[in-house]
């Protein structure tokens, strides 16, 4: 007689004699010890592959996942799948010249916004307030003489609802007081239309959930308001109403009918009123068609020299992409026509890093007594439903890294798939018949023997043509491990890295701008073409001087940059360039960082936040501690090794650009100056005798860079590529800077100071 034992889901014959139920005894002694085998090396392959990969995710995440650990509104910012929307103010001679704040200038010293850069209204401005708000949006401006209310969409963090939010400027929209919510019902607002009627102010929000259109009146403007006529029983969006030629006109979209193509519909209505009642245009709908042509609003219409204009929205690539802008021809009863015009209003080329990289779609425009144009536009860093596209993504890179990890284990041996003995239906040792009765009707058991049972023999046929002990099977085991490593870096930057910008760090709820001065000559332009196209996109970086030294200059447009390059040449090639005075420069903060430096813009974004802080300040990179007898200059370890330091290198390093170099060359630095010129180094450190001259306060301030790689190291063009010699020079500079400006020994400043942990 034979017995069939399972194995994988196949069954093997087994001889039955005298001594069978030994045989058969010791069978499934030994299938248990290899299942537990088995099992034990697998769990440990897959315990070995966990930690390696999760030690490489965690890494990865410390090194270049952005910290941006604001901690400026606890409640409100959550992430959210609509977007991040936030509000810009912008200011031009016309509507169709429009600057962003940071362009023309304006600086707030309590802030220390020099100058005053978009956005001016965000999600944390209202959550500070006690307001939370996941982000705000549909901005319109109403004016009362010389004070400015902005009425906007804000997302309630708690209740996940669109309410209507107000602030005040009474500067002309460079600081804003955030008053509070204007109205909020038991439905979805937005797109707060605010305008005069017959001695009231009226407020026209789209609420669209709730199937109409209505009208409220503010009783105590701007926050008391009640409902005074519903105007329309249609689920209107996005609705405004204008006066022209002696009738109000309303415009809307209406996305509830049958074949409305969404975003790509308007419709008009008129009356003698704006209370109604309301006729329909005999042409209606004036568009449906596709939604990138800008059909739906985008904000308030505007005349400018005796021409009525329409502001649509470009919803083609995303929602909101874009505001376009149409002159209205015609408007009747009966006609219909516009045409687009130019915007004038640049897009970023910061991609995430800009507050409005990604999109923009709504713009009110309006003129000030004064006759200058002022206009409000929203604008997002990402795309609509981008958390949902990172979170898909960020979850089938992890299900692709398990797959690919079982393919190595089934490569190399260490993932084999058995089944266990008692599962087999024909195993003959004892079970009770309840679990006999149970594994018969069963077809879990079966399905589980048949999906082990191809997975071995998959094994099997891989290991058959790969073979991983040649050559070519260890590159295919190394690629598929490489594979899986770039899979878990990719989870890890989709699943936690948020939205991947490095955003800046605003101060009493200003953000700014600073200028990027890097100093080169001809032998480094691959290193500065690198610098431009990297810094060029961090948020806050207004402008970048190259400071030209030696050979041919560049062009500004050789460079990849999303902002301006400015090339300054030089006559005399001396480090003391660096620091000249430059009227050009039109911002107070210069980051002075040498060419050769790349950092991320996370950590730029937070040197530039702490010297806001302490704008009397040296902010930089890279401390140094100098001390002892003789002065001697030594690197990071030895600060590191004392707990302290007292110079800050200006290679990379913020400055005030009109203290500094007005500081440096004065005439009492004359002497200074000529050492530099003579060892052709040691500017930076004159630069730190000079502060730390100026004042008795600390003037010198350190911010921890997650990563910095000296890019001269590859090419071989580095002043200090000697560092022997390197230290010796500016020993040397040391001693006889002490002679003649003192000593810096006792300024010392420890490390891990601030709350933030930005300085360990």
């Amino acid at each position: 007689m034979q017995i069939l034992h399972c194995s994988g889901g196949e069954m093997v014959s087994i001889p039955i004699g005298s001594s069978g139920g030994r045989s058969n005894s010791f069978k499934n002694g030994s299938n248990n010890c290899n299942e537990k085998c088995v099992l034990s090396s697998t769990f440990a392959y897959f315990l070995f592959s966990f930690l390696v990969l999760g030690s490489i995710g965690s890494l990865y995440a410390r090194l270049i996942l952005a910290a941006n650990v604001r901690g400026e509104a606890s409640l409100g910012c959550q992430e959210d799948n609509e977007g991040s929307w936030s509000i810009g103010v912008f200011y031009g001679d016309s509507p169709f010249s429009l600057k962003p704040i940071e362009d023309v200038n304006v600086w707030r010293d309590k802030s220390a916004a020099w100058p005053v850069a978009n956005p001016i209204v965000t999600c944390a401005s209202l959550s500070n307030a006690g307001f939370p708000s996941n982000f705000v949006a549909d901005p319109f401006l109403y004016a009362q003489g010389d004070i400015l209310y902005l009425f906007y969409e804000t997302k309630n963090s708690i209740t996940m609802q669109g309410d209507i939010g107000v602030s005040r400027s009474t500067d002309k929209g460079a600081t804003w007081q955030q008053l509070g919510i204007a109205l909020d019902e038991d439905w979805h607002l937005s797109y707060p239309y605010v305008f005069d009627y017959d001695g009231n102010i009226y407020m026209m929000p789209e609420g669209s959930q709730k199937g109409d259109l209505r009208l409220y009146r503010a009783i105590d403007f701007p926050l008391k308001w009640t409902l005074d006529k519903i105007l329309m029983k249609r689920p209107l969006v996005d609705s405004f109403i204008i006066p022209h030629e002696g009738k109000f006109w309303l415009f809307g979209s209406d996305h509830s009918g049958i074949g409305t193509q969404k975003n790509g519909q308007l419709e008009i209505w008129y009356s003698s009123s704006p209370r109604g009642p309301w006729k329909p245009h005999k042409k209606n709908p004036i568009y449906n068609t596709d939604k990138s042509m800008g059909a739906r609003n985008g904000g308030r219409p505007f005349v400018y020299n005796g021409n009525l204009y329409r502001v649509g929205q470009d919803c083609g690539e995303t929602y909101g992409r874009r505001v376009r802008v149409f002159r209205v021809e015609v408007l009747t009863t009966d006609e219909f026509k516009e045409v687009e015009v130019p915007s004038g209003i640049e897009e970023s080329s910061k991609g995430r890093n800009a507050w409005n990289g990604s999109r923009n779609h709504h713009l009110d425009v309006q003129q000030l007594s004064s006759g200058e144009w002022i206009a409000v536009l929203d604008g997002d860093r990402v795309p609509s439903g981008d958390a949902n596209r990172r979170f898909i993504l960020g979850f089938v890179s992890v299900v692709a890294v398990a797959g690919l990890v079982l393919l190595v284990g089934m490569l190399v041996g260490a993932v084999r798939c058995i089944v266990p003995v008692s599962w087999c239906p024909h195993d003959m040792g004892k079970r009770s018949d309840a679990f006999l009765g149970w594994e018969r009707s069963s077809l879990l058991s079966a399905k589980l023997r048949l999906l082990c049972s191809r997975l071995n023999r998959m094994s099997l046929i891989l290991r058959a043509r790969i073979r991983p002990n040649t050559c070519t099977g260890m590159f295919v085991l190394a690629l598929t491990i490489l594979v899986a490593v770039v899979l878990t870096c990719g989870s890890i930057t989709y699943i936690y890295g948020g939205s991947g910008a490095q955003e800046p760090y605003p101060l009493n709820g200003h953000y700014s701008k600073f200028t990027l001065l890097a100093m080169t000559y001809d032998a480094r332009l691959w290193n500065l073409k690198m610098y431009v196209k990297h810094y060029s996109r961090c948020s806050s970086v207004h402008e970048i001087v190259v400071v030209w030294n030696k050979g041919k200059p560049p062009k500004s447009g050789d460079f990849d940059s999303a902002v301006p390059v400015r090339i300054r040449v030089e006559k005399q090639n001396s480090l003391n360039n660096r620091f000249k005075m430059d009227s050009s420069i039109k911002t107070r903060a210069v980051l002075e960082l040498d060419d050769d430096i790349m950092m991320t813009c996370d950590d730029i974004e937070r040197g530039f936040r702490v010297w806001r802080e302490h704008p009397d300040r040296i902010v930089g990179f890279y401390p140094r501690l100098i001390n002892g007898s003789p002065l001697k200059y030594r690197g990071e370890k030895h600060a590191r090794k004392h707990n302290g330091y007292n110079m800050i290198l200006t290679g990379a390093a913020f400055v005030d650009s009109r203290a500094a170099f007005k500081r440096y060359w004065s005439k009492e630095v004359e002497v200074g100056r000529a050492l530099v010129n003579s060892y052709f180094n040691c500017e930076d450190v004159l630069m730190n005798y000079l502060y730390a001259n100026a004042s008795s306060s600390p003037v010198v301030e350190y911010v921890k860079p997650a990563w910095a790689i000296d890019t001269s190291k590859f090419s071989g063009v580095a002043i200090s590529r000697n560092t022997q010699a390197h230290y010796g020079v500016r020993s040397n500079c040391l001693r006889k800077f002490s002679d003649i400006y003192g000593s810096l020994t006792p300024r010392k400043s420890e490390f891990s100071k601030r709350k933030d942990g930005w300085d360990v």
